[in-house]
């Protein structure tokens, strides 16, 4: 192995060679880069899959340090996309990085999604509406998809789970995103990651003039980071 491959010597010793060079060859598109998603897509690059595109318009709020990976008091103000980006480079400065600092809409998933061949879509969006309209382009694509459900309100890692969003209970995300695709005809079975943790009811306060978001959960440092790396798992080991 080549020195710069160095940084893939211990996942190489793991997997094997022909594993390592699978991931070298595939792509992952990350939709969402909070305390969910920067950690899903920085487990996912540090094992070596060879390009990404991430996707995330948010700036980094004083709100975020006590979970988000890119958040930092010196990173206020700053693109979560473009923060996450420099990191991505920084592990693997030969991954093929796409990086879209933009809102995710119902008109512009589509686009999204056939502007490249993906072989894995890694869902950490946590607002229903583009959630929704993601899974749903997705699955119409017949493209591989895993979704992350609710992290908030919850504090316990040992209750994290995989299974199909109709097996999913103890979750409003997943109670809301079930019924809204339900409306939108979705047949086809969605892979996703969350708690059978009851919420806790007084770490959730209502919100008022903040877009798509109707109340804000409680968290704790390590919730949303666990979450994202039941996402790496699942799509490194199908890659």
């Amino acid at each position: 192995m080549d020195n710069n491959n160095n940084w893939k010597q211990r996942t190489t010793l793991l997997l094997g060679e022909e594993k390592i060079q699978r991931l070298a060859n595939a792509h992952v598109l990350v939709v969402g880069l909070g305390g969910v998603g920067a950690y899903a897509a920085e487990m996912i690059a540090r094992a070596g899959v060879g390009k990404m595109t991430i996707v995330d318009a948010d700036i980094v709020q004083p709100s975020n340090i006590n979970r988000q990976l890119p958040a930092l008091h010196s990173t206020i103000g700053k693109e979560k996309a473009t923060l996450v980006a420099h990191r991505l480079k920084d592990i693997n400065p030969q991954i093929e990085l796409t990086v879209l600092p933009i809102f995710l809409k119902d008109d512009n998933i589509p686009e999204l999604l056939d502007a490249a061949p993906y072989d894995f879509i890694v869902d950490a969006i946590d607002t229903l509406s583009p959630k929704c309209f993601l899974i749903f382009h997705a699955l119409q694509r017949k493209l591989k998809i895993v979704s992350s459900m609710g992290a908030g309100a919850k504090s316990d890692i040992t209750q994290v789970r995989f299974a199909e969003i109709n097996e999913t209970y103890h979750c409003g995300l997943s109670k809301a995103v079930r019924k809204r695709l339900q409306k939108m005809g979705v047949r086809r079975r969605l892979p996703v990651v969350f708690s059978t943790e009851q919420a806790d009811p007084n770490a959730v306060i209502l919100t008022e003039n903040e877009m798509n978001k109707k109340s804000t959960n409680g968290t704790i440092s390590y919730m949303p980071a666990v979450f994202g790396c039941y996402l790496a798992e699942y799509v490194l080991k199908r890659l």
